[in-house]
């Protein structure tokens, strides 16, 4: 006999501001085959979550429901699924959105085992950080001991993990941020030099911190005039790796801004469109994130809000008020 479950989810009905989020409540059939019913215990909250609720990025229908990451435990195994059962304990990244809710059918082939000895908030706030990371930094531009790596908005929830991650792998970090608090957060997280940018030409300052040669790699998730003026700190075949645009909309960009003169290469790669949705690369690159929590790499949960003020933590991250990963307590 098939069964429902009623739980309650944050969806837009229309694109929107903060405003246009609906705690619904709605009802999941059972489990179909190759999908699992998740019982969720915390929601991952990302700017892409604020570019799907404005309409920045489409959704295929409305209303639709938000978020691209949560950990929780598998409640319900549809038929085919093989290797997950009742009570397992999993986390998950990638799309179809819709972690914002109290429960949420997922395809299995989303679903990553967790080790014992990491938390639901964790794998939460790390996993989607974290691929971004392994992303950039993995199949991008390998680091290479020695590098120096630029990274702008170093106290957010991307830049404490980048941070971490290049460390670990020799290079030399420079971060920015906007406030001697986020400066005290990234120089936590391992930054070696930390520049306030409101207050300080960023550019100067790290052409000043690499003897006048710039930076081998920079991560940009502002845009608007931050990109372009991150092409001035590189140094001959660096490279700058776009992420968003949290500060402004992307400019249009002549090819002839990166080089011969600058000699330099951008790349603009998505997680969630091309990374995640590859089956050769998500579950093993998921499994190394995991692995590198376990070997000591720290998340920083910033902000928890209950499911129900989801549009705060919208506004909070928006503002620029948040360091770190915020998350839903679902």
């Amino acid at each position: 006999m098939s069964t429902t479950t009623s739980t309650r989810a944050i969806r837009i009905h229309a694109p929107g501001g903060p405003e246009a989020l609906s705690l619904d409540t709605v009802s999941l059939a059972e489990p179909g085959p190759g999908e699992i019913l998740v019982r969720q215990a915390f929601s991952g909250v990302n700017f892409v979550d604020i570019y799907h609720r404005t309409g920045l990025y489409g959704q295929p229908a409305l209303p639709a429901g938000l978020g691209v990451e949560g950990a929780g435990t598998v409640e319900r195994v549809g038929p085919g699924v093989a290797g997950l059962r009742e009570g397992d304990r999993i986390a998950y990244a990638g799309l179809p959105a819709g972690s914002y809710a109290g429960h949420r059918l997922l395809p299995a082939e989303r679903a990553i085992r967790l080790p014992d000895g990491i938390g639901f908030d964790v794998a939460a706030a790390v996993l989607v950080r974290g691929l971004t990371a392994h992303m950039l930094f993995e199949r991008v531009r390998p680091l290479r001991p020695g590098d120096t790596v630029l990274i702008q908005a170093a106290a957010g929830g991307v830049g404490v993990i980048a941070t971490q991650w290049a460390r670990r792998r020799g290079a030399t970090v420079i971060g920015t941020v906007g406030d001697a608090r986020k400066a005290e957060v990234a120089k936590a997280h391992g930054a070696d030099h930390v520049i306030l940018y409101r207050e300080t030409d960023f550019v100067a300052a790290v052409r000043e911190i690499t003897g006048g040669r710039g930076a081998d790699m920079a991560i940009d998730g502002v845009g608007g005039d931050t990109l372009l003026r991150t092409f001035d700190a590189m140094a001959p075949y660096g490279l700058v790796a776009s992420l968003g645009q949290v500060g402004g909309s992307l400019p249009t960009i002549d090819v002839g801004e990166l080089g011969p003169a600058r000699s330099i290469a951008l790349a603009r790669p998505s997680v969630l469109r091309h990374y995640l949705p590859d089956p050769a690369i998500y579950p093993r690159a998921a499994a190394e994130v995991l692995a590198e929590v376990e070997a000591g790499l720290r998340p920083l949960i910033g902000a928890v809000y209950p499911l129900a003020e989801a549009a705060e933590a919208h506004r909070a991250l928006e503002a620029g008020r948040t360091s770190g990963s915020v998350l839903l307590e679902v």
